[in-house]
């Protein structure tokens, strides 16, 4: 047997011998429509099993109540708090939220973007990937009228809305208590050069060094494309240095746990030969036995809910909307 056809509004029309404009309005409380016309109305509809058709209601309010995100990775608990807080924002406002991963690769991204874009979102946030150099995908989607806000990873460029975090105290604090406890040898392990947040970091490092009067030595920071490779690679460069330093800032708590690992196989003690404070504030590190001696909190979930905020303001406005920039204050966590 075919299946039963869904309901119409000119079935209920139909059937109570009115106007489907009658109908309509009736379904949407219009004043225009008395109280019985309209219990009449919502009667027969549950009574049909009518549902309204998306698609032309879509069409007709010129949105889809929809949101795209696209994160680098899902699998971190940075970005799955930040999601956390977008769609707990989305639903209260009963938008639905389309979620892509670019696995940190740059075209992926950019085929995610123009996914999104032809489902017709009615605005996109992005935590870029590792790689991201072109952004003229930004003014494909100003043509559009999709408004795009930037979070956590950004781009350096300010025609654009952007949240993310200042990491210069969290690195400040991140120095002094290393050096407050005996530490003078101190290395980083960066990000990738390409990333903003790399830039960031080692100019928060240098800084933070100079406070404390401690002269910056370039053999004392590495670089890592944050593959399991390598940050055991660029652990490998500073363990191999002549005067290996004892204490280490490193650029996330991902990369911390693989440099973790390989101290480890090198018979080093973690937070007795050497120690380790990081970004991120991996929220397990207070289940293990030996955890780094700190991490530097970035608050995913108010990144992620204000640069919702932000953009639903701009979904709203549309036009003429000054661009924000907001930044937040990283904080040393000591484990």
């Amino acid at each position: 047997m075919a299946n039963k056809k869904p309901a119409t509004i000119k079935e209920i029309a139909r059937k109570l011998n009115i106007s489907t404009s009658t109908v309509s309005r009736a379904l949407n409380d219009h004043p225009s429509i008395g109280l019985v016309t309209t219990m009449r109305v919502k009667k027969m509809a549950e009574e049909l099993k009518y549902e309204p058709n998306q698609t032309a209601i879509f069409f007709k309010q010129r949105k889809t109540f929809t949101i795209g995100v696209i994160l680098p990775m899902l699998v971190e608990p940075f970005f799955t708090e930040a999601i956390s807080s977008i769609e707990q924002y989305a639903s209260e406002r009963d938008y639905t939220v389309i979620l892509g991963q670019s696995l940190d690769d740059e075209q992926r991204e950019l085929n995610i973007v123009q996914t999104f874009k032809k489902h017709r979102v009615d605005g996109l946030l992005i935590s870029l990937s590792k790689n991201t150099a072109d952004l003229t995908f930004v003014d494909s989607l100003r043509q559009s009228n999709i408004p795009v806000v930037f979070f956590d990873r950004v781009p350096e460029r300010t025609d654009v809305h952007r949240v993310f975090s200042d990491l210069a105290t969290g690195m400040e604090e991140a120095i002094e208590a290393f050096v407050s406890r005996g530490h003078q040898k101190i290395a980083l392990i960066n990000g990738p050069d390409t990333m903003i947040a790399s830039k960031q970091r080692l100019h928060s490092f240098e800084m933070a060094l100079k406070k404390q009067g401690i002269p910056f030595d370039p053999n004392y920071t590495v670089h890592t494309d944050l593959t399991l490779e390598g940050n055991e690679t660029a652990m490998e460069t500073l363990c191999n240095l002549p005067d290996r330093p004892s204490a280490v800032v490193s650029f996330n708590d991902f990369v911390t746990l693989d440099v973790i690992r390989y101290v480890k196989t090198k018979g080093l003690a973690l937070n007795q030969d050497i120690f380790f404070i990081s970004f991120a504030n991996y929220p397990l590190w207070q289940y293990m036995d030996n955890p780094p001696m700190g991490s530097i909190e970035q608050y995913p979930g108010e990144q992620g809910l204000k640069a919702t905020e932000i953009l639903f303001e701009a979904m709203e406005q549309k036009e003429d909307m000054p661009y924000k920039t907001v930044v937040l204050t990283s904080k040393l966590s000591l484990k």
